[in-house]
């Protein structure tokens, strides 16, 4: 990861690399990482939504199944600790292998997790037909932020 900006949107994952520690704090009663977390992630439009407060008491609650944080947090962890790993490399050369089904890429303009820019490189990786849709106002969660407009590009695209 070369560019700068997309470094520091990344950090958020070298707080995810000691074992324990972020599991325990999602699943603590005293403070709300989960909806923190959403709320920086998201699009604006969202945030006050009875959807997004659905979707927070969701996430909290899974986030509070044993174990269910843990799993969460060990990819993190595997995807950062794996590179220099045998089993992070031949996943890296499997993974190398460029996407060969027609690919439709929905992308939140305002995604600060991973940056838009970057995001749009992603069309080196397809060797089918390749579609880049950037979505206005949308944060890194399109699926859950408009499900209908996400559900109208697929099947318009899909025809």
């Amino acid at each position: 990861m070369t560019d700068p900006a997309q470094r520091r949107a990344s950090r958020y994952a070298l707080r995810y690399q000691l074992p324990r520690l972020p599991e325990r704090r999602l699943t603590r009663d005293d403070d709300d990482p989960v909806a923190e977390l959403l709320r920086r992630w998201a699009g604006p439009d969202w945030l006050h939504t009875a959807d997004f407060a659905d979707a927070v008491a969701r996430y909290r609650q899974a986030a509070r199944i044993p174990q269910a944080a843990y799993g969460a947090m060990e990819f993190h962890r595997w995807a950062f600790r794996s590179q220099l790993r045998p089993d992070g490399l031949r996943y890296a050369r499997r993974m190398a292998a460029p996407v060969t089904a027609p690919t439709l890429q929905l992308h939140g303009s305002l995604d600060t997790c991973v940056l838009p820019r970057t995001a749009q490189g992603s069309g080196r990786y397809v060797a089918g037909a390749y579609e880049w849709r950037e979505l206005p106002g949308i944060g890194h969660f399109p699926h859950e932020e408009t499900p209908d407009q996400v559900s109208e590009a697929i099947a318009t695209w899909a025809r």
